[in-house]
């Protein structure tokens, strides 16, 4: 199973949006060096976060990105679907009655994962990160 690069970005993104004092943004050029990636493709990512409703976007000169969330309620799940959706990632494909055995499996590891990513929020790696 693979995560876009676009959720490798963003997760990377949130966390230094979470490190960084709230009351100033931080430019997309700033953020995108931080990452070695283009301003351009990382815009595009910046929007789906917006649209979530997890940072804003402040116009002007000293404009940029800063959360529009609470740090402790920002879950790299809610990360993950801005950026991927909330589909499904196993479908079955075959028709053969009621509930298909494998669905079932892979239902359920899906389930166990999203539980996880929901339980993790991203202060508890920032919190990580500060302490190495």
């Amino acid at each position: 199973m693979r995560f876009t690069k676009a959720t490798n970005y963003a997760l990377h993104t949130m966390l230094a949006l979470v490190d960084a004092p709230p009351v100033k943004p931080i430019g997309v050029q700033q953020l995108a060096e931080l990452q070695g990636v283009s301003p351009t493709y990382l815009s595009k990512i910046l929007t789906r976060l917006v649209k979530a409703g997890m940072i804003e976007s402040v116009s002007g000169v000293n404009g940029g990105y800063r959360l529009s969330r609470k740090k402790d309620d920002i879950t790299f799940l809610d990360i993950i679907h801005a950026i991927e959706g909330s589909a499904s990632l196993f479908e079955c494909d075959f028709v053969h009655g009621e509930e298909c055995l494998i669905q079932a499996v892979m239902k359920e590891a899906e389930e166990k994962m999203e539980s996880h990513l929901k339980n993790t929020k991203l202060m508890d790696i920032a919190h990580k990160q500060t302490q190495v």
